[in-house]
């Protein structure tokens, strides 16, 4: 070992001897004699601290001295971060290097260039289209619920690596990039195809409305973003000038987003109580509640097994308060919150914290919320929505639903 890598292991050594000194000093101390002793178990707990550090710093200076080629120590570093959090064994808590953490931001606040797919770690370590965002060249291009995304350009990806893939699937407007989808056909049998898109700019529009037979109104929600809540107080209030009747809300293949924004929706149509509440390991909960304003049309949710994370936090209020009527099929299932954690030079993570439950104390992940009437869409109906009001029976059902409810 080099004599300045000495000097710095031994400062390193030093500043953690300290540390624990530090520690073990301002620990509950037991008093004996006139002589303070700390409690062996806590002695014990910093020491292995100061052992498992060292070992890590063992290995990556054994790296750096004997691996083959040439080693890129930011890459190294970024590699354990990633690796910490992966050893969670949780697809939702993931560590992004600068690039990645900044393509996340990006992604929420509404804008960005891609092809239009959610995606997350399946359970089976493949990543999983949640759902294509509607009007992508990911939608157009076919791309549905439940998908197995196994190649990108070529290149195979897990889940535990899904970050590279979502940065790959990125990229330049009007460039092409191929995935490489694995699909289960009728017979239960794994299908596997190429796709090859075109990225666009994608400016979420996650908000549309329209009126049907004349006096319902029809809103459909894709996301949770930045600006998802003002553009639907912008329909809504549109709506309402309308002299709407009732309300259809459509939140199938809605992969969810910012809870914040899920909760000020959720305030427009709610009483007074609360909407979802969040629960960490320590027990210690929070609560999200409306207030007594909202409006009082009646109201049907549209879900199915694509309405996911934010999508259920409100129907699962919607279906607990008796607010509204649930109709489809048995949502994604996902009832875990995220923390996001930015870190001084641009890298940050994404960390599981807690928990949520619906008002009546219903934890729905890996379950999903089944709706009050089930209605499966023929196979092959690729379209939904008013402009497919045909084939789309689950809409179909949402409006005799509705009329039986308008007085």
């Amino acid at each position: 070992m080099s004599k300045k890598k000495v000097i710095t292991l031994m400062v390193v050594l030093l500043l953690i001897t300290n540390a624990i000194t530090f520690g073990l000093t301002n620990l509950m101390s037991i008093t004996f004699n006139n002589k303070a002793y700390v409690p062996l178990a806590e002695y014990n707990k910093l020491k292995s601290i100061y052992n498992e550090f060292s070992k890590v710093m063992a290995v990556e200076n054994y790296v750096k001295e004997n691996y083959l080629r040439d080693v890129d120590e930011k890459k190294l570093v970024d590699g354990q971060l990633k690796g910490m959090l992966q050893s969670l064994g949780d697809p939702y808590s993931n560590y992004m290097t600068q690039d990645e953490f900044a393509s996340f931001l990006q992604q929420t606040s509404g804008t960005y260039a891609g092809i239009g797919v959610v995606v997350t770690p399946g359970e089976d370590n493949l990543i999983t289209v949640v759902s294509p965002i509607e009007g992508t060249p990911g939608e157009k291009s076919g791309i549905k619920s439940g998908d197995k995304i196994i190649k990108v350009n070529g290149v195979e990806y897990l889940g535990e690596n899904m970050d590279q893939a979502v940065k790959v699937m990125k990229g330049d407007p009007n460039t092409k990039v191929v995935l490489t989808i694995m699909r289960k056909d009728k017979a239960g049998k794994n299908d596997i195809f190429d796709l090859e898109i075109t990225r666009e700019i994608i400016r979420l529009i996650t908000v549309k409305s329209s009126i049907i037979d004349d006096n319902i109104g029809y809103i459909k929600i894709t996301s949770f973003d930045d600006l998802t809540y003002k553009d639907f107080k912008t329909e809504l209030d549109k709506l309402g000038r309308r002299n709407i009747k009732g309300l259809i809300i459509d939140l199938r293949n809605n992969p969810g987003g910012l809870l914040d924004r899920c909760a000020q929706i959720a305030d427009e149509l709610l009483g007074e109580g609360d909407i979802v509440y969040t629960q960490t390991k320590s027990g210690k909960r929070e609560y999200l509640k409306s207030n007594q304003s909202m409006v009082d049309y009646p109201l049907v949710l549209l879900v199915n097994g694509g309405s996911a994370s934010a999508s259920e936090i409100l129907a699962g209020a919607i279906k607990d308060h008796k607010r509204g009527t649930l109709i489809g099929t048995t949502t994604f299932g996902k009832g875990v919150v995220q923390r996001i954690h930015d870190l001084d030079d641009g890298s940050g993570l994404k960390l599981t914290i807690s928990e949520y439950f619906t008002p009546n104390g219903i934890n729905i992940h890996g379950v999903g919320i089944a709706p009050d009437i089930i209605v499966e869409l023929p196979e092959g109906v690729e379209e939904i929505g008013v402009d497919n009001l045909k084939e789309d029976i689950q809409l179909r059902t949402a409006i005799d639903e509705i009329k039986s409810k308008i007085k």
